[in-house]
């Protein structure tokens, strides 16, 4: 097995803005704190000690909490000494967050976790008289079916149908049968076939709702590492915050904040991931997750008939914390507000909504996480390495779009040279004679010597690429084999993190999957990954 690294701007799968944080570009400065290095992680340990936030009070009711959400689970002995280990003051986070896609849904969903656990190793051996816990914070109250009911394996879509309302962590699990009997058509009965078949089972068709059963899958994949496994829908957890609730209730904070924020960054020319909105919380109860909304001085939940007067949702908010959910501005600062955590770990869309908070965070006396940009991995045999230096197609062009791929190849191996730069600049020259001419005739004369100008040179930008086009076809064989092999690597011409599931890597691997992964992922080299097997 060999490890490549490629920086992760030349892939061109990553934003300006998400390649200017890795940069440190000085115009990112104000909106994060410290930059994920080892410096960076020094100076936010003493950040995080100078903090009251991490009380001992929160962290007995964080160890008190977690105890009880993994009171029906079979843990290893490294997650109950990790969760131990919270209760001490020497003791901090590395936490990773995602929703509960069926199956773990895209094969990233691995390499986020995996950044995790191994970025604690590294803290461990830099500060050696510290504690670090891997989290993984289970988004059990999104709502957003239609992201998470699906995952794609060997090109098909294997899907949980389902009519469905409310957090989706709160679902039952009926309806996962149909599911297994579909994904079982696509699998035979090796060993690893059958691991996977047994795996699906025990969580989905063993556990009563998906919070559950995405606990029980996490839990056998990563638990012997230690990795814990938090839900943020927790009355406990929750009543700690509901101070910061009525704060958002009635002063709207994040949205002032946050708003300033994304003008500041939209005016240096960046995009913005999310809008937050005046109350960035939602009304959770049943089946129901609706957003609250003020209007002449009442507390509506959209598309409800339920409203509440300032009185009355101060009052539900005291009796029931759980019933109020933080939508994605809100969020990160619950979860820093109940765990030790000293770094978040997402990918770039996740970063990018978190470099719009770091003015709320301030205003609300919160630490503000080092961010750091999960590893990201393509998968390629040692065959496929092989083919590819036979085409001379390096490592870092594999993953230029390809269209340009072709292109670039097609120009290199050709006998003839299909590039009329020589001849352009040549014509621009002659041109550029006959307007000095036509200045010292007629005035006039220059419009008609621009257009022909124009006109020569499209026309031999349409020669260039007839003749590239010709080219294509009689080095068919060379462009058919680019195609099949970038095909393999990028399935529907995207990174194959974004699409396959974990399950087809570990056909092919086997139990030797994560500890590959974990062996090969450094998370602050900062570099994508190419795992060469």
């Amino acid at each position: 097995m060999k490890v490549h690294h490629i920086p992760f701007k030349k892939t061109g799968y990553f934003s300006k803005l998400i390649n200017d944080y890795l940069d440190q570009n000085f115009e990112l400065d104000q909106f994060y704190g410290n930059f994920p290095n080892i410096e960076g992680f020094s100076n936010q340990i003493e950040l995080k000690y100078q903090s009251k936030i991490d009380s001992q009070f929160n962290r007995v009711h964080l160890v008190n909490s977690l105890k009880k959400q993994y009171s029906l689970v079979e843990f290893s002995e490294n997650t109950a000494s990790n969760i131990e280990l919270l209760k001490e003051e020497n003791t901090f986070t590395i936490t990773t967050g995602h929703q509960l896609n069926i199956f773990t849904g895209p094969l990233y969903f691995l390499y986020k976790i995996v950044s995790t656990i191994n970025l604690t190793r590294q803290l461990k051996e830099a500060f050696p008289s510290y504690n670090f816990v891997p989290v993984y914070w289970m988004a059990t109250e999104d709502h957003d079916f239609e992201e998470i009911n699906y995952f794609n394996f060997k090109g098909k879509k294997i899907e949980w149908e389902k009519d469905v309302s409310g957090a989706v962590g709160r679902l039952n699990t009926e309806g996962f049968q149909k599911v297994f009997n579909e994904f079982s058509k696509h699998l035979g009965t090796s060993i690893n076939e059958e691991f996977i078949k047994e795996l699906f089972q025990k969580a989905y068709l063993k556990h009563t709702n998906l919070t559950a059963a995405t606990r029980y899958l996490v839990n056998e994949l990563f638990g012997k590492y230690g990795l814990v496994i938090i839900d943020g829908d927790d009355k406990l957890l929750k009543k700690q915050f509901s101070p910061l609730f009525k704060e958002e209730l009635l002063q709207k904070t994040s949205y002032k904040k946050v708003t300033q924020s994304s003008k500041k960054l939209e005016s240096i020319g960046y995009n913005i991931q999310v809008n937050p909105r005046e109350i960035n919380l939602f009304y959770l109860k049943d089946d129901i997750r609706e957003r609250i909304i003020y209007q002449n001085d009442i507390f509506y939940i959209n598309n409800s008939t339920i409203t509440f007067s300032k009185e009355a949702i101060l009052k539900e908010l005291e009796k029931h914390p759980e019933r109020f959910s933080p939508n994605v501005i809100m969020r990160p600062l619950y979860q820093e507000t109940i765990l030790p955590n000293i770094c978040y770990i997402g990918g770039g869309g996740e970063l990018a909504y978190w470099l719009q908070l770091k003015a709320y965070f301030e205003q609300m006396n919160t630490p503000f996480p080092i961010l750091l940009l999960r590893n990201s991995v393509l998968f390629l045999t040692e065959k496929q390495n092989k083919k590819l230096q036979k085409l001379k197609v390096s490592l870092e062009e594999i993953f230029c779009k390809q269209g340009k791929l072709v292109d670039k190849k097609v120009k290199e191996i050709s006998e003839i040279e299909i590039d009329f730069s020589t001849q352009k600049a040549f014509l621009k020259e002659q041109f550029d004679s006959l307007k000095l001419i036509a200045k010292k005739t007629d005035q006039s004369f220059i419009g008609a010597v621009n257009a022909q100008e124009k006109k020569q040179l499209n026309g031999l930008d349409a020669l260039e690429k007839r003749l590239l086009k010709a080219q294509k076809r009689k080095l068919e064989d060379e462009v058919s084999r680019i195609k099949v092999i970038q095909d393999e690597l990028f399935p529907s011409k995207s990174l194959e993190e974004r699409s396959r599931n974990f399950s087809e890597m570990y056909l092919k691997l086997g139990k030797e999957l994560i500890p590959i992964l974990l062996n090969s992922l450094e998370p602050l080299q900062l570099e994508f990954t190419v795992i060469e097997y």
